[in-house]
């Protein structure tokens, strides 16, 4: 497992953003949780991650609660060293946080929310 050191995300333009990060069985993966109101969450595809969303998150976040997450392999989340740990399943498995109902799920950031509609 790699984790890209936080400085070199510190100079980044147009991306002013706190970093938030849940632990999913021994991996760190980030997302960005900004705004309040109904969620609108922010998936990116590949080989992007959450600065993907940078321009959109500010106008967005005024009227919703914009959760971004970074996939692990992507941004500043970790990243396996070993290829063969890229499945299906694995992605699978670290997107589920982000997507389970609300009844079910409660967001790890310091103010609640729902996951999804």
């Amino acid at each position: 497992m790699h984790r890209t050191p936080d400085e070199r995300f510190a100079h980044l333009p147009d991306f002013p953003f706190a970093p938030h990060y849940l632990e999913l069985d021994g991996l760190r993966m980030h997302y960005l949780d900004e705004g309040r109101g109904e969620p609108c969450l922010l998936l990116h595809g590949e080989p992007t991650w959450s600065f993907l969303y940078r321009r959109m998150i500010p106008p967005l976040s005024a009227r919703f609660r914009c959760v971004a997450p970074d996939y692990v392999g992507f941004g500043r989340s970790d990243k396996w060293t070993d290829v063969g740990a890229y499945s299906f399943r694995c992605a699978s498995a670290t997107r589920t946080p982000f997507s389970l109902p609300p009844r079910v799920r409660r967001w790890p950031a310091s103010s609640p929310g729902r996951a999804s509609r």
